[in-house]
C-alpha cells in the first residue's frame, strides 16, 4: 500500500514506523514546513492518505485529498464544525473517507462498552456520571475528541442528560469532562458513575501511540479502493 502521510509529528512518525514494518511504502510526507507540496499530482502517487495534523489544517488537508480522489483516513480532532462539509466533498468526488476520534482497536471496543454500561445505568438516576481524560502536554485540543465521543454516546442514551461541558457540570443535565495534560501520556479515558454508596468506572489506558497507528493502518487498508463514508465500526465489523 502506498501511503501519503499528512502530519509528521509523534503520531505520524509512529504510523510511518509500523507502516514500513508491514511492508507499506510512504510516498509523501507532509508537515508544516512543506505544506505547499500537498498538491493533486503528488497525492495521486498514493493509494490512500492518512491525516494526523491538527485542528487548524485538518479540513483543508482532507479537502485536498478528497478532491484529488484519494481515500483519506483522518484522526485529527478539533475541526468537526467542517465534518459534514468534508462528507459532502467526499460524495461529490466519489472518493472515500473515514474520520474517527480514535483509531485504536481497544478504544473502539471501549466505545461499545461505554454504550452498554450507559444503557444499564439509565434506570439508576442516583448515579451521577462524569468523564476524565489525560493526554500529553502537546495535545492542542481539550477535551479530547475521544472524550467528546464518549460523552455524546452517554448523552444519547441517558434520558436525564442533554449535553456535556468542560470541567464542571452547571446543571444536573450536564456531563462534566475533566481534562488533564501531563508530559508523555499517550491517552487515558475514564467514565465514572458515582452514587452516595458506591461507584462504577471503566477506563482505557494507552501505553503508547502504536495502538492508534495500528488502527489507522487497518482503516487505510480497509478504505483503499473503496468509495463512500465509513467508520471504525465498519473496519472492525462492530
Amino acid at each position: 500500500m502506498k501511503i501519503a502521510l499528512i502530519g509528521y509529528g509523534k503520531m505520524g512518525k509512529a504510523i510511518e514506523k509500523l507502516a514500513l514494518q508491514q511492508g507499506h511504502t510512504i510516498v509523501l510526507k507532509i508537515n508544516s514546513q512543506n505544506a505547499e507540496v500537498l498538491q493533486k499530482d503528488n497525492l495521486q502517487q498514493a493509494d490512500v492518505a492518512i491525516e494526523f495534523s491538527g485542528p487548524a489544517s485538518a479540513f483543508d488537508n482532507v479537502r485536498k485529498c478528497l478532491e484529488a480522489g484519494i481515500p483519506v483516513v483522518c484522526g485529527s480532532t478539533g475541526w468537526l464544525q467542517h465534518l459534514e462539509e468534508a462528507k459532502d466533498i467526499c460524495k461529490q468526488n466519489e472518493s472515500a473517507f473515514i474520520w474517527a476520534s480514535n483509531f485504536s482497536v481497544g478504544v473502539n471496543l471501549f466505545f461499545q462498552l461505554n454504550q452498554y454500561l450507559a444503557r444499564l445505568m439509565n434506570a439508576h438516576k442516583e448515579y451521577e456520571v462524569q468523564l476524565e481524560e489525560i493526554h500529553h502536554t502537546e495535545k492542542k485540543d481539550a477535551p479530547s475528541g475521544t472524550a467528546i465521543t464518549l460523552a455524546e454516546e452517554v448523552v444519547n442514551i441517558l434520558d436525564h442528560k442533554t449535553g456535556w461541558v468542560k470541567e464542571k457540570a452547571e446543571t444536573s443535565q450536564d456531563i462534566a469532562i475533566r481534562s488533564l495534560r501531563i508530559e508523555d501520556v499517550p491517552g487515558t479515558h475514564q467514565v465514572l458513575y458515582r452514587s452516595e454508596v458506591d461507584s462504577i468506572s471503566i477506563t482505557h489506558t494507552a501505553f503508547s501511540r502504536d495502538g492508534f497507528a495500528l488502527g489507522a493502518l487497518l482503516a487505510a487498508a480497509f478504505i483503499k479502493d473503496k468509495t463512500g463514508i465509513f467508520t471504525m465500526k465498519d473496519v472492525l465489523h462492530l
